[in-house]
């Protein structure tokens, strides 16, 4: 297949190029500039300039392909509700393009965007949360429902030992104010995969997807965040301290909205219709290794 990689130069987007091109795919991966062209042509990948912005780059890359894998996001969180309504724009314009060809979009959201309390939210969980990343999956059931074959990979924080999703912040705070935080006991969990596990389920789902599924890209269905922060605090060599609520606002800043809630997830549906078995290194495990 010829498939169009937003994020293509990404974290996790540059692992998925090189997965599909090792799969035998072809890859159009969107790029803003001359350093991310000169990243794809030497991965064997061939650049298309534009952004998320960018609709009618977005709608001829889709236009050009057999596939899309929409990875792309603007992550600066003090704008997180405007991202949102970027990332929803930018599915409606390539889903505009892919209508009635059964050719598949896969797109991005969080496993926070569907909660229930007391147990692992699944795949079969809707969309259902505050969460503004819902505008996402809401997107994908608009142009699912114009007759895009469609399906969505829920990430949770993925990881290996330079980056770990929301954690990555989390280190800064914890430089910055000499203590590694939690909020409470600590006991809410957040799901987590490896970088190379999650970069599989996308591929998967290209190849594989059923139309209107979501899939979870989860290895370990929650962390606590006491164990987050006793990690950064063993490598910080700062203590890990309790908060409560009230104080962790302040502390937090924008990261505030995220830290106290508990996020299980579950991949086990994601397993079983996709044939994936999540492996690599545990969230703490490179925790444990970040060159701090």
């Amino acid at each position: 297949m010829r498939v169009f990689v937003t994020g293509a130069t990404g974290f996790i987007g540059s692992v998925v190029v090189r997965d599909l091109i090792a799969a035998g795919h072809q890859v159009l991966g969107l790029t803003r500039s001359d350093p991310g062209a000169e990243a794809l042509t030497a991965a064997g990948a061939q650049p298309h300039r534009g952004n998320l912005e960018d609709l009618d780059s977005l709608r001829s890359g889709a236009a050009q392909s057999d596939g899309v894998i929409h990875l792309g996001f603007i992550h600066d969180f003090s704008k997180f509700q405007e991202n949102c309504e970027i990332d929803r724009r930018a599915i409606e314009a390539m889903g505009g393009e892919l209508v009635g060809s059964n050719r598949p979009l896969v797109i991005t959201s969080g496993t926070a965007a569907a909660h229930t309390p007391g147990r692992a939210t699944t795949e079969d969980d809707a969309p259902n949360s505050p969460v503004p990343r819902v505008a996402s999956e809401l997107a994908a059931a608009a142009v699912e429902a114009q007759g895009v074959h469609v399906s969505v990979v829920r990430l949770p924080q993925v990881h290996d030992t330079r980056k770990q999703g929301l954690i990555t912040s989390l280190i800064a705070v914890a430089r910055e104010k000499g203590v590694a935080a939690y909020v409470g006991e600590g006991l809410n969990r957040w799901p987590a995969v490896h970088l190379f596990a999650a970069a599989q389920v996308y591929k998967l789902a290209l190849e594989k997807g059923t139309p209107g599924a979501r899939y979870n890209a989860v290895a370990e269905e929650g962390v606590s965040a006491r164990a987050i922060a006793e990690s950064l605090g063993r490598g910080l060599k700062i203590p890990a301290v309790s908060l409560s609520p009230e104080e962790a606002g302040e502390h937090f800043g924008w990261l505030g909205m995220f830290v106290g809630h508990d996020m299980p997830a579950s991949s086990a549906l994601t397993q079983e219709r996709l044939g994936w078995r999540p492996s690599g290194p545990g969230l703490i495990e490179d925790l444990d290794q970040v060159g701090y």
